[in-house]
C-alpha cells in the first residue's frame, strides 16, 4: 500500500513548522522557567486557524481529520512541548460537544474556542481517580431545574484559564453497573462556588497551565448536560482512541526535535579535534534515535488513519501508537542530552527541556501500562 502526504498536508506541515520557529522557539525558555502560560502566542495562533482546527467549519474551526492534526501536533512539539501543549489543548473537551453536545452548546462555545476568545478544559483525573475513571467521586445531583456539583479535579489543563470545562460527574450513584451512572456537564468557569488554584513545580511542559478545581455546590443549568445521562464513562471511551492518537504525535515530535537537535550538536561540537559524528558511539545513536522517530511517526499516522477511517483495529493500534512513541520520545531526549554532554544539562540548549517534557507522554492520556493492558486486552478479545 502507498502512503503519501497530500500536497495540502504537506503545505499545512510547512506552515506550522514556519509559525513553531518564528513564534514558539525564541519564547519557549522563557516561558518554561516562569511557568508562564504563553497569551501573545495563543493569540498568533488563533490569527493562524491552529486553535481546535479539528472542530468544522460551521463553528469557525478548519474541520482537520485526525492525521492533519497529527501532522500539526508533531510540529508545535518539535518546537517545545510545552507551548505547544497549550496550542494544541485549547479545545480540550470540544470532542464531546461535536459528538453529543446539543445545538446551543456548540453555537455558544466552539466558535469562542476556534477564535482565540476563550480556552476548554476536560475535568476528568481526581486526587484519587487517575487511571480506573471510574472512580470519579465528584458528584452531581438534581435540584429542580439546576446540577449542582461537589468535588475536586486533579492534573487538569488549562486549569486556571480556561472558559469552560467538560466535567465528568457521578449522577446516578445508585447504578450497579461501574460504568454507568457518569455524565459529562459543561461548567462555565465564573460560576459561583468554583475555585481554581495552579499547580508549579512541574517536571515539564511548564508553560502548558495544570491546576486543581473545587466544587462547593457549584450550580448550572439542566440544559447544561452533555449527551444523555449517566453515559459520560462511554462517551469518554469513544474519544480515548483519538486523543491517544494526539499524544504519540506529540512523542513523535519530540523525538523528531530531540533527533535533530543531536545530529546538529554532534556536527559543530569537536573532541580530539574533529567532530563528535565522527565517532561511531555517536554515529549509533544518532541513527538509532532517527529510526525510531520515523518508526513512531508511521505507526501514529497509520492509528489516525483508522480514526479517520473508523477501522475496527483503532483501539490496538491508538495505544501501541501512544506506548512506542512516547518511549521513543523520552529515549531520543535522554540520548540527545547524553550527546550534548555537559551542556545539555543546562537549559542554554533546548534538549534539557524536551527530556524533561517528554516524560509526561508517558502517563497522561492513560499510563504505559495502561497501554499495554489495553493491547493485550484487544488481543485476546477480552473487553473491557
Amino acid at each position: 500500500m502507498e502512503f503519501r502526504l497530500t500536497d495540502e498536508q504537506r503545505q499545512l506541515r510547512e506552515e506550522v513548522r514556519r509559525f513553531a520557529d518564528e513564534e514558539i522557539r525564541p519564547v519557549a525558555t522563557e516561558h518554561d522557567v516562569e511557568e508562564s502560560y504563553p497569551h501573545e502566542v495563543m493569540e498568533k495562533a488563533a490569527e493562524m486557524g491552529l486553535l481546535a482546527p479539528h472542530v468544522p467549519v460551521e463553528y469557525g474551526g478548519v474541520g482537520y481529520s485526525a492525521l492533519e492534526n497529527a501532522i500539526l501536533t508533531e510540529e508545535l512539539f518539535a518546537a517545545d512541548p510545552g507551548i505547544g501543549l497549550c496550542v494544541s489543548s485549547a479545545g480540550f473537551g470540544a470532542e464531546a460537544l461535536m459528538e453529543f453536545g446539543t445545538d446551543e452548546q456548540k453555537e455558544r462555545v466552539l466558535p469562542e474556542v476556534t477564535a482565540g476568545d476563550a480556552v476548554m478544559g476536560s475535568a476528568i483525573s481526581e486526587p484519587q481517580a487517575g487511571s480506573d475513571v471510574t472512580a470519579v467521586a465528584t458528584r452531581a445531583r438534581k435540584d429542580g431545574d439546576e446540577w449542582v456539583i461537589n468535588g475536586s479535579k486533579m492534573w487538569i489543563t488549562n486549569g486556571t484559564v480556561a472558559d469552560y470545562f467538560v466535567v465528568v460527574c457521578e449522577t446516578d450513584p445508585e447504578v450497579d453497573d461501574r460504568y454507568a451512572g457518569y455524565s459529562q456537564i459543561l461548567v462555565e468557569a465564573d460560576r459561583d462556588g468554583l475555585t481554581r488554584e495552579k499547580i508549579t513545580g512541574k517536571l515539564g511542559i511548564r508553560a502548558s497551565d495544570t491546576a486543581e478545581l473545587r466544587f462547593d455546590d457549584v450550580r448550572v443549568p439542566e440544559e447544561n448536560l452533555v449527551g444523555q445521562r449517566g453515559m459520560g464513562f462511554l462517551q469518554l471511551m469513544q474519544f480515548f482512541d483519538e486523543t491517544r492518537t494526539a499524544v504519540a504525535a506529540q512523542g513523535v515530535g519530540i523525538a523528531r526535535g530531540a533527533a535533530e537537535r543531536a545530529l546538529a550538536y554532534a556536527e559543530e561540537r569537536e573532541q580530539f579535534g574533529r567532530p563528535i559524528s565522527d565517532f561511531q558511539a555517536i554515529k549509533h545513536k544518532l541513527a538509532e534515535i532517527h529510526t525510531n522517530a520515523e518508526a513512531a511517526r508511521w505507526l501514529t499516522y497509520r492509528s489516525a488513519w483508522a480514526v479517520d477511517n473508523e477501522a475496527g483495529e483503532l483501539t490496538a493500534l491508538a495505544s501501541m501508537a501512544k506506548e512506542f512513541a512516547s518511549r521513543v520520545a523520552v529515549d531520543a531526549a535522554d540520548e540527545a542530552v547524553q550527546i550534548h554532554g555537559g551542556a545539555g544539562f543546562v537549559n542554554d540548549h533546548d534538549v534539557e527541556r524536551l527530556y524533561r517534557d517528554a516524560k509526561i507522554t508517558q502517563i497522561y492520556e492513560g499510563t504505559t501500562e495502561i497501554q499495554k493492558n489495553i493491547v493485550a486486552r484487544e488481543l485476546l478479545d477480552e473487553g473491557f
